[in-house]
């Protein structure tokens, strides 16, 4: 499948908890610096015709207001975990807009989690408002979304299978500690990856920053970045000067096209 060229937004980098964390003051917290200021991870994939976007956290909204989106046509999500999901309800704006549901890619785990959170726009007598959602269930076979090509990844999050989603020369994987041989051959030849590194310390079910960078060097993979980022990896400015060339620590509102 050929690939358009594609503009990739990182509207989120953060943790479950999002940075700042509710509570605290330690340095990360109360930066002043923006790029330590970070949403739930979530990531905008636009070719010339086609707009998607890979998960709707809790910071959805605010998301596509920051910026500035019009035009959606469809969410690829990668598992049903609240700070991936919670936000699927503020699709209603854009059926509004468009007079159309919008197109929603899931894996029958997290169907079966979205069915269930958000029941009202599944039953049988819907009431005005409510969003309208056109559910296909995927597996790991290659799809189409408008002209964007989409190979997903099956990684895990310690025991619950997760997908990553390839876009062309572009790898987009979180919350994984885990990826099989098999997947990781889908990745080789990637330009741009990213992964998930949560912080320093060892997790149970995410990379930490080591495994993270051994994993983008295994793979040969010239541009990564990192998300899914708590404010127990520390300050961005000091983090970006410990990286490897070509690793960086993304940020919310980083871009990339190619």
């Amino acid at each position: 499948m050929t690939c358009p060229p594609l503009k990739i937004t990182f509207l989120g980098t953060g943790t479950s908890s999002g940075v700042p964390m509710i509570g605290c003051d330690c340095a990360v917290c109360t930066s002043t610096d923006k790029r330590d200021n970070r949403l739930r991870s979530s990531i905008m994939v636009q070719s010339p015709t086609t707009s998607l976007v890979v998960d709707t956290g809790p910071d959805f909204r605010y998301q596509m207001l920051r910026e500035k989106v019009k035009h959606l046509d469809a969410v690829l999500f990668t598992h049903p975990h609240k700070d991936h999901l919670a936000g699927l309800d503020d699709i209603r704006a854009f059926n509004f807009f468009s007079k159309k549901p919008i197109d929603i890619y899931a894996d029958s785990l997290t169907e079966e989690a979205v069915r269930r959170d958000f029941y009202y726009a599944f039953t049988d007598t819907k009431y005005p408002g409510i969003p309208e959602l056109n559910m296909h269930t995927i597996n790991l076979d290659p799809f189409m979304v408008g002209d964007i090509p989409v190979t997903p990844i099956q990684v895990w999050h310690l025991k619950m299978p997760v997908l990553g989603f390839r876009f062309g020369k572009f790898t987009y994987i979180t919350d994984a500690n885990r990826i099989e041989e098999e997947e990781k051959e889908k990745i080789r030849g990637s330009e741009v990856i990213v992964l998930n590194a949560l912080r320093k310390q060892k997790h149970i079910s995410h990379f930490n920053l080591g495994e993270a960078i051994e994993l983008v060097q295994e793979l040969r993979i010239p541009r990564a970045y990192f998300t899914h980022i708590s404010h127990q990896l520390g300050l961005h400015a000091v983090i970006e000067t410990e990286l490897p060339r070509g690793v960086h620590l993304a940020y919310d509102g980083l871009t990339w096209e190619g």
